[in-house]
Order: C-alpha cells, then sequence, then structure tokens
C-alpha cells in the first residue's frame, strides 16, 4: 500500500556488444546526492498521494464482515532518509528504508448479509522497514531494463480508529483482527513495488535511443554493453554514433576501446571518444554537405585579398592577363571525411580537401581557370581550470597544383607571400572556417 510513495525514491537514482564511444560513470557521490535529492522530492509529494483501496473479510461464528477502506490518504509522515547503494553482486541498485511512519485517513464501508455501513477512519502504520534490489540490465535494443530481484517489507504495528455508522462493533471487529490487517498491509507492499517496476520497464522499453540532431545528422545512443556495477560506481557505455540521415552509412572505421579514469570526488563523469566526432564528419561527408562556394562577398570588407583575378594576379600573374578584372568564386569539398584525434590535453583535426577556382563573366558564365588539393591540419590544447578555458591553436596547411587552365604555376610562391604578409592565410583560413563550421 505504502510503495507507491517509497518506490519513487528507490527508482531516482536509476534513472557481448561493440565499443562505447561514449562512457557515463555515476559515482557514489552521486547516487548519495540523487538519494538525498529525491527523499525531499518524495516527502514533498506524499501529501498529495492517494493510496489503493484495502479491502477484506472478517469471520465470524455466523459469517462474515466484508469491509473496504478507501480514499485513503496520508495526513503526516515520518520519513526516514533511506539508504541508496550500488550492489555489485546483481549488478544493480541496493535500496533499504527503516522506521517510516505514517497517518492515514479515508473512509470505510462493510456489509454483513443484507446489512451495510459506513463512515471514516484514522490509521497509524508505525515502523514499516522496506528493502529492495533492482537489477540493471541492457534489452535486445540497448535501452536500460530493470527487474526486482527482492523485496522484502515488515510492519511492526497498525492503529486504526473507526468513526460513524455503527463504529463500536467495527471497531471492536477491527482490534481483535489488527494483527491481521497489519500483515494484509504489510505483504501488499512487495507486490505493489515490483507492478511499479514493471510499469517503468515499460516506459523504459518506449524511451527512444536515436535522435535527430537537427535536418543533416542523427545520434544513436543506445548501451553497447550491460550496465557494469562496482561497490563504487555504475558505468554506461553508450554507442554514441551519428549518422547521416539522408545516406545513414556506416563509416569506415570502428570506435576503439578507451578507459575513462574514475574520478571518485565528482558525482558524473562523462568520457567521449574521439569516434563520436569523426562519425559526425562522416555523416556530413556521405550527405555530400562538406562543401561551399565561395564568392567575394563571403570575404570580409577589410580582408587584403580579394576573390577576384587582379587580387589574385599577384600571385598567379597569367590569371590577371588571360582573364583581366573579373570576379571568382571557389568551389571548395573535402575530398574525405575530416578526421579528429584526442589526446589527454590535446586535439588534432585534419581536413583533405580540394578547391576549384572560376572566373565569373559578365553575362555569369563560370569558367575553371586551376584546382588546388588542400592538406590542412590544427592542433588544438584545452588547460581546464574552475573558471576558466583556455584553448591553444596552431594549423599548417599544404596546398598542391592538381591542374591549370591557366598554364603551371608556383603553388610555393603563394605560400611563400603567405609567410611574409599573411594575406594569403587570412583567405584560405576563412573558407576552411566557412567550410567546417557553415550553417
Amino acid at each position: 500500500m505504502l510503495s507507491s510513495a517509497i518506490l519513487l525514491l528507490f527508482l531516482l537514482p536509476c534513472a557481448c556488444g561493440e565499443n562505447p564511444a561514449i562512457q557515463l560513470i555515476l559515482t557514489n557521490k552521486g547516487l548519495q546526492y540523487g538519494k538525498h535529492a529525491g527523499a525531499g522530492w518524495v516527502q514533498d509529494k506524499l501529501g498529495s498521494v492517494t493510496l489503493p483501496d484495502l479491502s477484506g473479510d472478517f469471520s465470524l461464528l455466523i459469517g462474515s464482515v466484508h469491509y473496504t477502506l478507501s480514499g485513503i490518504s496520508i495526513e503526516k509522515c515520518d520519513f526516514p532518509e533511506p539508504s541508496v547503494e550500488f550492489f555489485q553482486n546483481s549488478t544493480g541498485l541496493k535500496a533499504s528504508l527503516s522506521g517510516l511512519s505514517v497517518a492515514l485517513t479515508g473512509e470505510w464501508t462493510s456489509s454483513y448479509g443484507i446489512i451495510h455501513d459506513e463512515g471514516t477512519f484514522s490509521m497509524a502504520v508505525f515502523n514499516v522497514d522496506v528493502l529492495s534490489v533492482v537489477e540493471l540490465g541492457r534489452d535486445a535494443d540497448g535501452r536500460l531494463s530493470l527487474s526486482s530481484l527482492l523485496c522484502e517489507a515488515h510492519v511492526q504495528d497498525v492503529q486504526i480508529q473507526i468513526r460513524g455508522g455503527a463504529s463500536w462493533i467495527i471497531q471492536l471487529i477491527v482490534d481483535h483482527n489488527r494483527g491481521r490487517i497489519r500483515g494484509d498491509i504489510e505483504s501488499r507492499i512487495c507486490p505493489q513495488m515490483e507492478e511499479a517496476i514493471v510499469e517503468l520497464e515499460r516506459h523504459l522499453q518506449a524511451v527512444n535511443v536515436s535522435f535527430d540532431v537537427g535536418e543533416a545528422l542523427s545520434l544513436d545512443l543506445p548501451l553497447s554493453l550491460p550496465p557494469v556495477v562496482s561497490a563504487s560506481a555504475l558505468s554506461l557505455g553508450l554507442k554514441g554514433e551519428f549518422y547521416s540521415i539522408k545516406t545513414h552509412k556506416e563509416p569506415p572505421f570502428e570506435a576503439q576501446p578507451f578507459t575513462l579514469p574514475p574520478q571518485p570526488g565528482y558525482m558524473l563523469s562523462v568520457g567521449l571518444s574521439e569516434f563520436t566526432l569523426n562519425s559526425a564528419f562522416y555523416g556530413f561527408f556521405s550527405s555530400g554537405l562538406l562543401q561551399l562556394l565561395v564568392d567575394d562577398g563571403m570575404i570580409p570588407p577589410g580582408s587584403p585579398v580579394r576573390l577576384n583575378t587582379t587580387s589574385l594576379g599577384r600571385y598567379i600573374p597569367q590569371l590577371a592577363q588571360m582573364f583581366p578584372d573579373l570576379l571568382m568564386n571557389l568551389q571548395v569539398y573535402a575530398r574525405e571525411a575530416p578526421m579528429f584525434s584526442l589526446q589527454p590535453d590535446a586535439g588534432k583535426l585534419s581536413v583533405e580537401g580540394t578547391v576549384k577556382a572560376f572566373a565569373i563573366f559578365p553575362n555569369g558564365t563560370q569558367i575553371p581557370v586551376f584546382t588546388l588539393d588542400s592538406v590542412s591540419t590544427s592542433h588544438g590544447r584545452t588547460s581546464l581550470t574552475f573558471s576558466t578555458v583556455m584553448n591553444l591553436f596552431s594549423s599548417s596547411l599544404t596546398l598542391s597544383l592538381v591542374a591549370s587552365e591557366v598554364g603551371p604555376f608556383s603553388v610555393s610562391k603563394i605560400l611563400s607571400r603567405n609567410k611574409n604578409n599573411n594575406k594569403t592565410s587570412f583567405l584560405v583560413s576563412r573558407v576552411h572556417s566557412r567550410f567546417l563550421f557553415a550553417d
């Protein structure tokens, strides 16, 4: 009868497979924080809880009296903070509550043959002890599963005060059968708790483990492995893979094993592998989204380099001679999916791309003028303190000439000018930034 409220607290912390790309570790510190917060929440909710009806029969010498206790609500509750711990033996959680006392009120009806009576009652349930062990698992679709392994309940005493109707007769019957009523209440706690666990399990089965992220990608977050429970932590390994909504192609690489070091001082630790980031890049790439058409209007007004044949003619003289005073655009696309690699305190992003340059005639006709392959590598190092995140980046760019409709020219000449005045690098960095991070 009381389990409807008690189970709310017990399950609050819960809310052969491939390698997980995302790992979550809930420590005992986090479990106890959740338990403490949940105990306060349950205490606040108990006043609005309506408990199930309680009915039965009292045998008399000449027949039996059938009774029903209905509309049972909690008037007062002495709710001690429960104990919740990781239970390594069953890969789950062990919760216990000791010394719960509840004051209840409600209505009673009774029938003895053709005689019917009714009234109200007050009930005090003293020193309720409950022990529950819940096993955590993984179903075939990668959702978290729950099952009740053990439930024990004990009620020390029950007192009932009957009012209304032929209350003095009913009171005598109730007092005589108080032990039976106590046992009836006691026997109903675990079945209702187990029924609530089954209901929660049905809700878990309806949880979506794949989510659309914008219009291009979906993110799969099923459990890759069953939960792992130790004496001090609960570990969950999630698939953590992005897919292109358009193609849903698997990337040509797999998630590699990685270890998330325990952090006992933290309530929750989250580990993200490079596979998750790279699967996102591959999703964009396989959808054909890692491409961009850059025109002069996209170059910042203060840039010393413009997208026209005159400006670029300083680096490629024959371009300005063959196509004087024409605007240009650049078709930029990735040859391969960008790859990101993680180190303990740094990251590296490699992008292999192709840049096709076109001269634009006044009538709108576009003529290809040259094609470059590029390899860009960026290194980043992150330093995290209590109040500051510091990022240090360095990058390198390699260009090679693939084709030229204006005749051969030296790409190294462009890069050498780049070292002297940084003009070209400014333009190229803007192109790559838009290419990788444009909306």
